[in-house]
C-alpha cells in the first residue's frame, strides 16, 4: 500500500491475472455507450463480463501480459446452463446425459469445467481425446463423434472404452478391422458403440451428410460385419438448426430402429441428439427485427448502410432467440414423436436414457474476445476503418458475422472526433473485417483503446482461427481463484510433433540465427 498526500491508503496496482475478481458489477448500459452497431445490437453480459470490461487497467495489463487478441474465460455459467437441462428432463421423469461438445472451445480450462460439473465430454479428435483422458476424464465419461476417424483415434477410443459413435459403413468396418487385432474380448462384453442414423429428409427435416439411413444399420447388424467385439449401446442424430419439431420426428424414426434392433436381440439403452441446444446473444427481440428491417432495406450507396458496401448476410446464427435451452428442451419432450406418444412418453416406455451434446449454450456467459486499437484509417472513397491487433478468424463461425455488439473500454490515447466505422484486422486482404456491420463511436476511438467482443466462447474464438501470416494465434486465460492464469491449451503446438526432434532443434536455432546473405537452404535443381 502507498499513502497520497491526502493521508490516506491507496492500494497499490493489481497483477492482470488478479484483476476482475470481485465487487458489484456495474451497469450494463454503462458500458455500452462508447460503441453502438447502426442499428444496435445489445449484447447479453454475464456479471464477470460487465465487472472487467468496466476496469481499463485490468483489460490493458491482460493484453500486455498475454498478447492481442485475448480470449478471456470464466467457466462458472456452465454448470447453470446445465442444470437447466436437466431439471426440465427431470421434470418430465427422462433421465439426461449431457456431454459438453469439446469442439466449441478448445481450452483444457473447459474440460476441468465440466469434469467439475459432472458431465461427459464429446471430442472430434486424436488430440482432444487424448488431452480429456489425460485430464483424468473416464473413457465411460466420453463420447466420440469426430466426423472423419482415422485409424489411431479409433484405437484409442477403444483402448480407453469410450462410446464410439459409427458414423457410416466404411467407419463400422474400420472398427471391426482394430478389434479382430486387438487381444480377445471377453464374451458379452463387446465395446460399446453408437449408430448414428440419418433421419429421412423431408418436412422439417432436412437432408444431412452424418449417419446411415434405418434400413442400412438394420441390415448391418443383422450380417456378419458386426463382429462380436461391438455391442450397440445407443443410437444417434446430428440435425442441422434447432426447430425443436424436427427433433421429435427424428426421434420417432429412432425409436421405430430402436425397437427393432432390441427385438432382433440388441440392448439398446439410449438415445443421443446431438447438438443444436439454442441460446440467445441478444435480450431485446426489437432490436434484432430492427436490424433485419435496416439489412433488407439498404440500397446501392454503401455511405448509410449497415453493413460493408451494402453487402446482404445470406447466412447466420440466430443470435436472438425466444425459446431457449430449458424452454427448447421442454417443447421436444412434449412434442409428438410416435402417434398419440409425446417424446417423453416414449422414452420412459422404453426405459430409455437421453443425451445430447451441446456446445455453444453450454458456453453462453462463459468468454470475452478482448482487442487492442492499432490504427483509425479510410478507404480510398472514404469509408473510416478502426484497425485492430487481429484477424477476423479470431471471431468467426460459420455465421457470416457475428451479429452482436463489441464494446469499447477507453484505455489508450486522445480519441478521434465521433465517428461510424468498420472493423478490420491484421490480414492483407480488402474485406479483411472482423465485424460486417457498420458501429457508431459517438465520442470517438483512440490508440490503445480495447474493443471486446462479448459471449465469444463457444465456437467463436476457436473453431476457424488461423495463424496465417506467421500471426500467432490468439491466448486463452481462465478464471481461477486467484484470478485469471493461462490455459495450457496455449502450450500445444497446433502442427504434428517432428519425426526427428534432433533436427527440429537445429532448425529452430538456424531460424533464430541472423542468416549470412546468400545463406539458407540450398535451393533445388530445378
Amino acid at each position: 500500500m502507498t499513502t497520497p498526500p491526502n493521508g490516506s491508503p491507496e492500494p497499490s496496482p493489481q497483477p492482470a491475472s488478479a484483476v476482475g475478481t470481485g465487487g458489484p458489477p456495474p451497469e450494463a448500459d454503462d458500458l455500452r455507450g462508447g460503441c453502438q452497431g447502426l442499428p444496435p445490437l445489445s449484447a447479453r453480459l454475464a456479471p464477470w463480463m460487465q465487472e472487467l470490461l468496466a476496469d481499463p487497467v485490468a483489460c490493458t495489463q491482460l493484453l500486455e501480459e498475454h498478447g492481442s487478441p485475448l480470449n478471456v474465460h470464466d467457466f462458472c455459467a456452465l454448470a447453470d446452463n446445465a442444470e437447466e437441462l436437466t431439471d426440465v428432463a427431470e421434470a418430465h421423469g427422462v433421465d439426461l446425459r449431457i456431454f459438453v461438445a469439446r469442439k466449441a472451445n478448445k481450452t483444457l480450462g473447459l474440460v476441468e469445467a465440466a469434469l467439475r460439473a459432472g458431465l461427459g465430454l464429446d471430442v472430434g479428435s486424436h488430440r482432444e481425446l487424448a488431452q480429456v483422458l489425460d485430464l483424468g476424464v473416464p473413457g465411460r465419461d466420453v463420447v466420440v463423434t469426430a466426423a472423419i476417424k482415422p485409424r489411431p483415434l479409433l484405437r484409442l477410443a477403444l483402448e480407453a472404452g469410450t462410446t464410439l459413435v459409427l458414423d457410416n459403413l466404411d467407419e463400422a468396418a474400420a472398427v471391426a478391422q482394430e478389434l479382430s487385432a486387438a487381444p480377445g474380448t471377453p464374451p458379452g462384453a463387446g465395446h460399446p458403440i453408437t449408430l448414428r442414423l440419418a433421419p429421412t429428409p423431408g418436412g422439417a427435416v432436412g437432408p444431412t451428410r452424418f449417419g446411415e439411413s434405418a434400413g442400412t444399420w438394420q441390415r448391418w447388424a443383422a450380417s456378419q460385419d458386426a463382429p462380436d467385439g461391438m455391442r450397440i449401446a445407443g443410437l444417434h442424430f446430428h440435425l442441422h438448426g434447432y426447430d425443436p419439431l424436427a427433433r421429435a420426428r427424428a426421434l420417432g424414426e429412432a425409436f421405430a430402429l430402436v425397437d427393432a434392433l432390441r427385438g432382433a436381440g440388441h440392448h439398446l439403452h439410449f438415445i443421443d441428439i446431438g447438438g443444436g441446444v439454442p441460446m440467445s446473444y441478444l435480450d431485446d427481440a426489437e432490436e434484432w427485427t430492427s436490424f433485419w428491417e435496416a439489412h433488407d432495406g439498404q440500397g446501392e450507396d454503401p455511405g448509410p448502410s449497415p453493413t460493408w458496401r451494402g453487402e446482404p448476410l445470406r447466412q447466420v446464427y440466430p443470435y436472438h432467440q425466444r425459446v431457449v435451452r430449458g424452454q427448447w428442451l421442454d417443447s421436444v419432450l412434449r412434442a409428438e414423436a410416435l402417434p398419440g406418444t409425446t417424446v417423453a412418453e416414449a422414452l420412459r416406455e422404453r426405459g430409455l436414457e437421453l443425451r445430447c451434446e451441446p456446445g455453444r449454450s453450454m458456453l453462453d456467459g462463459c468468454g470475452v474476445t478482448l482487442a487492442r486499437v492499432i490504427q483509425r484509417t479510410a478507404t480510398s472513397d472514404g469509408i473510416p476503418l478502426v484497425g485492430l491487433e487481429m484477424n477476423r478468424t479470431q471471431c468467426r463461425s460459420t455465421s457470416d458475422d457475428f451479429l452482436v455488439d463489441p464494446l469499447l473500454v477507453r484505455a489508450g490515447g486522445p480519441p478521434s472526433e465521433p465517428m461510424d466505422a468498420f472493423l478490420t484486422g491484421a490480414y492483407c486482404i480488402e474485406a479483411e473485417l472482423i465485424l460486417r456491420r457498420r458501429l457508431r463511436f459517438p465520442e470517438g476511438v483512440g490508440i490503445g483503446d480495447v474493443i471486446a467482443l462479448p459471449n465469444t466462447a463457444g465456437y467463436l474464438m476457436h473453431i476457424l482461427e488461423s495463424a496465417s501470416h506467421q500471426i500467432p494465434l490468439a491466448s486463452n486465460v481462465v478464471r481461477g481463484a486467484e484470478g485469471f492464469d493461462r490455459d495450457r491449451i496455449d502450450a500445444v503446438a497446433p502442427q504434428r510433433p517432428w519425426r526427428d526432434p534432433a533436427l527440429a532443434a537445429r532448425l529452430r536455432r538456424r531460424s533464430d540465427s541472423p542468416r549470412r546473405r546468400g545463406g539458407g537452404s540450398p535451393a533445388p535443381s530445378c
